[in-house]
């Protein structure tokens, strides 16, 4: 199994796309074929409001993540795959119903702001079956930069930011049949959920497929804003209209962007995680920062930037378990903090590996349970 993840998909320039077929088909309530069960009626008109943490990120592009899979060498297994997922997942959405709903903007004339909402109204999410017969897992697996061309393909809803969350599906999965493969791929509004959330949902999703009932082990999401209640008042008013947000956007362009993913072995971080603690001789840097701090300092290399040009690397802390009381796991929304790590590029190159490692070690230890309730 291996996890591909995208945040920021630049639109394709490429216009011959590689699956061969694809269904598309609407996931919603009151489709007896898939099973949504009469709870999920009961929400409908239940409004679920943005929090700082999720406003944040109203303006970035869906979180996109996805497992491939070799094909089971049950033929039969195999081509019952499809039905099977789609069928659990919307016995999932029953229990994520927000995930069906859309963003919804109130605009306030009078001071100019817009408060936003998950809108739980059942309008649907999105499930695509997809065919690329001339893609094979090692297509994706061998390379060290997966090609653009063929990940772009395997994810529903791309190059949509997450304002656009009024219109689309908040919530789009993909199941994609490689030669000798599978990959299911989900594309997830970012201001509905971070990446704690995406995956409850995809390991409950999991479990009911297993088990092919709602008899599971994962706990059920918890949707309620109680933890905020003495921090901040809801809903929150950011201070432009709907229309700045799109217009300001408009005048971006990613055209002179590329996307490049790698893959990094376990073999090759646990590499870098020994380098990084025993350069600084300590054993607290942990193998994400020891590989955050290597791709920090290769990027800084690669840009030939003056030495006392400043580099930062952001990173997104989770704060469920900073906050005092902490927030329930099982909380679905962003509880997240972006944690800034600066450095000049001649001092970032001039040190080590180990050295770029501590201070994302430090930066990340210095969120207080007081920073975090900021949000």
């Amino acid at each position: 199994m291996t996890l591909v993840s995208l945040h920021s998909p630049p639109t394709p320039q490429r216009d011959d796309p590689l699956l061969l077929s694809q269904g598309r088909e609407s996931l919603y309530p009151g489709r007896r074929t898939l099973q949504f069960s009469t709870h999920i009626f009961q929400h409908l008109a239940h409004k679920i409001q943005l929090t700082p943490c999720d406003l944040q990120l109203i303006q970035i592009y869906y979180n996109q993540k996805g497992l491939l899979f070799h094909k089971p060498a049950d033929q039969e297994q195999s081509n019952n795959l499809v039905q099977l997922l789609k069928a659990s997942i919307s016995r999932t959405l029953n229990i994520f119903y927000p995930l069906v709903g859309r963003l919804a903007p109130i605009e306030n004339e009078d001071n100019n702001t817009t408060c936003f909402f998950i809108n739980c109204n059942g309008a649907g999410a999105l499930f695509v079956h997809a065919t690329a017969d001339c893609v094979k897992v090692a297509d994706i697996l061998d390379p060290l930069c997966i090609p653009d061309e063929i990940v772009y393909h395997l994810f529903p809803l791309n190059a949509v930011r997450n304002y656009e969350g009024i219109l689309n599906p908040l919530l789009a999965a993909q199941v994609t049949e490689l030669v000798d493969g599978i990959f299911i791929g989900c594309s997830i509004n970012h201001a509905v959920v971070d990446g704690t959330s995406f995956w409850h949902f995809f390991n409950t999703w999991s479990e009911i497929s297993r088990a092919g009932s709602n008899n599971i082990s994962q706990p059920p999401p918890f949707f309620g804003r109680q933890f905020l209640d003495s921090v901040i008042d809801l809903p929150v008013q950011l201070p432009f209209s709907y229309g700045e947000i799109t217009r300001k956007l408009a005048r971006r362009s990613s055209e002179s962007l590329q996307r490049v993913l790698f893959h990094f072995s376990k073999q090759k971080v646990a590499e870098l995680k020994s380098k990084a603690n025993a350069e600084i001789g300590i054993n607290n840097i942990s193998s994400l920062q020891a590989l955050m701090a290597h791709l920090w300092r290769a990027a800084t290399r690669s840009r030939h930037l003056n030495p006392d040009q400043e580099v930062i690397y952001v990173v997104m802390v989770g704060l469920r378990q900073r906050l005092k009381p902490p927030s329930p796991e099982e909380y679905l929304g962003n509880a997240v903090k972006a944690v800034l790590v600066k450095s000049t590029a001649g001092e970032l190159l001039h040190h080590g590996l180990g050295w770029a490692a501590l201070q994302i070690n430090k930066q990340v230890a210095s969120l207080t349970a007081e920073e975090a309730r900021k949000g």
